[in-house]
Order: structure tokens, then sequence, then C-alpha cells
């Protein structure tokens, strides 16, 4: 049986949260969730979580105590995820640059506003092979809309960066491909009857950040899990899940699920990944 997780943030579950909760109610993970308007609650600390997702919810609210609990969970193997937003990692009012989970995630935070939104494409790319990633289609990479800007700590492994283009349109012609082999970054084609469009080199950034803390697997994702940061990657898939979570439904796409899926079970050390 899988363990359960702690997922804090994404505000309320008739909200951003929903995205996330959909998929684990669609997998069958066990979890807790925590709005962003709301402290932990009395029994936080009573309970042994596999993993705790941190996800939009402010450093402030969450409170020394409970970040040096999780701290200390982690250290005895436990798993700790923190996906990017406004209240994430430093954020506009996440300042987890200075509390004691600095010292867990993979990452090096600013110490001042990290956000970045990308107006032009941002595509995801794939630095580098690990079970995250496995059975999903990276030669189609899906479009983000922001990240907070981060660094990857000494040992911490990059699985994903973020590679923002800037793109000018230019004579007519049927087609136009970036090469790898000019840029260093996985080429992309843009096919439109009777138009160009010219591609700047891409300026990456990381994306998913991989780690460990003691006994614990840490993970560091950028971007955000719901709207508007997540941009297509919402979509990204073959087909479309409809989740029904609290009072409302939404629609996923399939990859976009099972990758986060995957990002939470194996942070969390989950028994098994299910299809």
């Amino acid at each position: 049986m899988p363990g359960k997780i702690c997922y804090l943030g994404d505000d309320h579950l008739q909200g951003a949260a929903a995205y996330l909760a959909g998929i684990f109610l669609h997998y069958g993970t066990a979890f807790d969730h925590v709005p962003s308007a709301e402290p932990p609650p009395v029994e936080f600390a009573s309970i042994p979580y596999a993993a705790y997702v941190i996800s939009d919810y402010p450093s402030l609210r969450l409170g020394h105590a409970a970040m040096a609990h999780i701290a200390a969970r982690v250290e005895e193997g436990a798993g700790l995820l923190m996906i990017g937003g406004w209240e994430s990692f430093h954020g506009r009012l996440g300042e987890y640059n200075e509390s004691p989970l600095a010292s867990v995630l993979p990452v090096l935070m600013r110490a001042s506003d990290d956000r970045r939104n990308f107006p032009q494409p941002c595509l995801i790319e794939k630095a580098a092979e690990h079970e995250i990633l496995s059975g999903l289609p990276w030669d189609q990479p899906p479009g983000i809309g922001g990240i907070n800007l981060v660094t990857a700590k000494p040992g911490a492994e990059t699985l994903l960066a973020a590679a923002s283009f800037s793109v000018l349109h230019t004579v007519p012609l049927k087609s136009f491909r970036l090469a790898a082999k000019e840029t260093g970054v996985a080429s992309f084609s843009l096919v439109r009857s009777g138009e160009a469009f010219h591609f700047s080199a891409a300026d990456r950034a990381p994306l998913l950040i991989v780690g460990r803390y003691g006994a614990g697997r840490t993970a560091a994702l950028t971007t955000d899990v719901a709207p508007h940061w997540v941009g297509g990657f919402v979509d990204w898939g073959d087909q479309r899940i409809a989740q029904a979570v609290g009072s409302g439904m939404i629609e996923v796409g399939n990859w976009y699920a099972r990758f986060f899926h995957n990002l939470v079970a194996w942070t969390g050390r989950l028994d098994e990944f299910r299809d």
C-alpha cells in the first residue's frame, strides 16, 4: 500500500489544487490537503507521511517548527517536492530561501523575487535519463508559461530544462527547423503554409532538479502544476483524463498526469507506478 502524501498549497480543492488532487485520485494515491490560507493542522507532526508536496504555500504560514519537522522527516527517509509558483521558492511571498527547507531542497534559491514569465514559446527539454521521465514522449515537448529561477546544488541532477525562445515573423516559407548543432538544444520545427518564423537561440533554465537529503529524496519543479504557469503542459497527452474534485470537474492530458504521478511516486518512494 503506497504511503500517504501531505499536499500543502495551491489554494483549495475547489480551485487550483484540483489539478494535482485529481491526479492523486486518478492513480489511487492517498493524500491530505492543506489549503494555502490555512496553517498545518494540529495533528500534522504525528502523521508519518511518505512525502510532502509544497506548491504555492508561503513559508510564513507553514512556520519554522513545521518546516523543521519536515526537514527531520526527510533526513529519516521521507520525500520533499516543491512545485513552483508565486509562493514557492522565493517567489513573491514564498521566501523559502532563509527557511529550514533551504538546506533540504536540491536547489539554491534567490534572495529576491525569482519569478520569470514567458510571453513567447518556452518548451520543456529533457536533460537526462531518469525513471521519473520514462515512458513519456519528450520528443513532443509541451510548453510552459513561467518558472522560478533557481540553481541546482552541487551533487543534484537536472532532469528537465526550460528552453525559452524569441520568435520573429520573417519572409514567406513553408517550414523552418531549428537545428540542434547550431544551438545545442533539441530541434524544433514550425510548419505553416506560406509563412516562416525565425527562432533565436534558446535561453535555458533548470526546470526539474532532484537530489537527496539524508535518507530522503528531494525534488524541485520550478514551473506550476496548475494555470497559469503550467501553460500547455496541462494538456500534454494523446488522451483526455476527466477528474472530479471538490465541486467541479477538470480535464487534463494523460502524459501530464503521468508525469506528475511519476514525480510524486519517485519522491515518496511509493510502492508502485500504476497505469
